[in-house]
């Protein structure tokens, strides 16, 4: 099969990085052989997935079942007595008046807008009163698949195009537990889809301002759409977070040649898409003619699961990059806390901590709309601190532009460069955190798309990281809202049986296609 360019690749084509500069690290104090193989040992396993059925457990395994082996087999493998089946696939309806999905031509733009979207990543489920209703982010479509049936595998119609905007987004639909299983609830008054043309509330600071007013929008406060949703997050008010992670290559110009307005390098946006071709027939997707635009993307979007007449907030508050999820917590004296990863190599960990308090059975429409933005400085010795990005501390104009160029603020404050920080969990049981660092080839080779060093050492101990760590802090006192964070390395990846060093991994595997 054809091998294609992962979304990693394509920013490296389309945006290249800076040459390798000189760097110097913390020292490598953080993590021992034998602590990291005791972590090993302490560490549970979890896995789930959706319409998975425990049907007995093995009483002999710590874990309450039988591991199950590393396979290469194309399907879900289970421990004995656990089964599996679909919940919902690409193209299924929602509603009755949806056609089913046809394989031969993939569905029409007008069919995608009643069927699920593709590629799932977060997802959550919520119940109130006797509804379950379950919220799936449809983060992407593999072109290759969805233009199958084109000669050239590629968008080359207005309807392609349509679909491909249906396609992503979030899929709403209420889920009913039956004599067969899970189910969706055909029509329920729940199901909705939030697609790349649904209308969108910009909240917080940077609302109004003038990096965010376009033709259409010109007072910078309502947008249109939310594509690339990674991972998830929800509030302990019952709302769901969508967080935007690669909104930037869906972005593109009819001027080749024009000179990129402040900030785009820095988010990888440039003249040319990856293959999406959205302004072909929409033309805020051509930052020629709306150069704004790609300001209006890259956020956290609270929507609400039960109500689809509500309009989805797009938060500024909580910073503009390539979300990954959104972690909330609750601090000591009842402040929301939100934990978020930049899921790009070099970039940094951040929180948000709500200038309001919570309060179970209040007010909580407005929580994730005001309040402070960090960024995580890893010290030597397992030390760290939250900086905080304000005006001052970065020597940015306002709270407004920080929220919109929020990598540039962190990159001001000096906070700590990271290995794609990508999904971060709470403790459910205590006040710490973790957060999963997936790779980062560049690591003490090249720095990160804003010239800031990549050096090897504290939290990112090795060099040219192919295979990722997970970094754990605990909050100073037990309190999220603490400025201050003791840290250390929970697990690092790697075989130690290949290689002899503790931060060294097994060749990358040549799996079938």
């Amino acid at each position: 099969m054809e091998s294609h360019p992962s979304f990693d690749e394509f920013d490296e084509i389309n945006s290249p990085r800076p040459a390798a500069t000189a760097f110097e690290g913390l020292a490598e104090k953080s993590l021992s052989r034998r602590g990291f193989l005791g972590a090993l040992g302490a560490a549970g396993v979890a896995a789930g997935t959706t319409a998975l059925t425990p049907l007995k457990a093995n009483a002999s395994s710590r874990l309450g079942f039988k591991p199950v082996a590393a396979n290469t087999l194309d399907t879900v493998t289970l421990p004995p007595g656990y089964s599996w089946k679909p919940l919902v696939r690409w193209g299924d309806p929602l509603w009755s008046e949806g056609p089913e999905f046809d394989p031969l031509t993939r569905s029409s733009g007008a069919a995608q807008e009643l069927q699920f979207g593709d590629n799932n990543d977060g997802m959550e489920m919520f119940t109130r009163d006797s509804r379950t209703v379950l919220v799936a982010n449809n983060e992407y479509t593999n072109r290759y698949i969805t233009y199958g049936a084109n000669p050239s595998k590629q968008p080359e119609t207005s309807d392609d195009v349509r679909k491909a905007k249906a396609a992503h987004g979030v899929s709403i639909f209420q889920i009913r537990d039956g004599s067969n299983g899970w189910q969706i609830v055909l029509d329920a008054p729940e199901n909705r889809l939030i697609t790349a043309d649904t209308p969108m509330q910009l909240t917080g600071p940077a609302r109004g301002n003038a990096l965010l007013r376009t033709k259409a929008d010109p007072l910078g406060e309502q947008s249109l759409g939310t594509w690339n949703n990674c991972g998830a997050g929800r509030t302990p008010w019952g709302t769901y977070l969508a967080c935007e992670e690669n909104f930037n290559g869906y972005f593109s110009s009819s001027n080749h040649g024009l000179a990129l307005p402040k900030g785009f390098k820095r988010y990888g946006i440039g003249a040319k898409g990856w293959g999406y071709n959205w302004a072909m027939t929409d033309e805020r997707f051509d930052i020629a003619k709306h150069p704004n635009e790609p300001n209006r993307v890259g956020y956290v979007v609270e929507i609400d699961p039960f109500d689809p007449t509500s309009t989805p907030m797009k938060g500024t508050a909580l910073g503009r990059f390539k979300h990954e999820n959104a972690e909330v917590v609750l601090s000591a004296n009842g402040h929301v806390v939100v934990y978020m990863g930049d899921y790009e190599r070099g970039e940094f960990l951040y929180r948000f901590v709500s200038a309001k308090k919570y309060t179970s059975g209040g007010d909580s429409r407005n929580l994730l709309e005001d309040g402070e933005l960090y960024a995580a400085k890893f010290h030597d010795r397992g030390k760290g601190e939250w900086l905080p990005l304000t005006p001052a501390s970065t020597g940015m104009g306002s709270k407004a532009e920080i929220c919109i160029h929020t990598r540039q603020a962190a990159s001001a404050v000096g906070a700590t460069t990271m290995n794609r920080p990508e999904w971060v969990a709470a403790n459910p049981h205590k006040a710490e955190a973790y957060c999963t660092l997936t790779n980062n080839k560049n690591r003490g080779k090249k720095p990160n798309k804003g010239g800031d060093a990549t050096p090897v050492g504290g939290p990112n101990p090795r060099a040219k990281n192919r295979y990722g760590q997970v970094v754990r802090w605990r909050p100073m006192g037990g309190d999220h809202g603490a400025l201050k964070f003791a840290w250390d390395l929970f697990v690092t990846a790697g075989n130690p049986t290949v290689h002899s060093d503790a931060f060294a991994g097994s060749p990358k595997p040549a799996f079938p296609r």
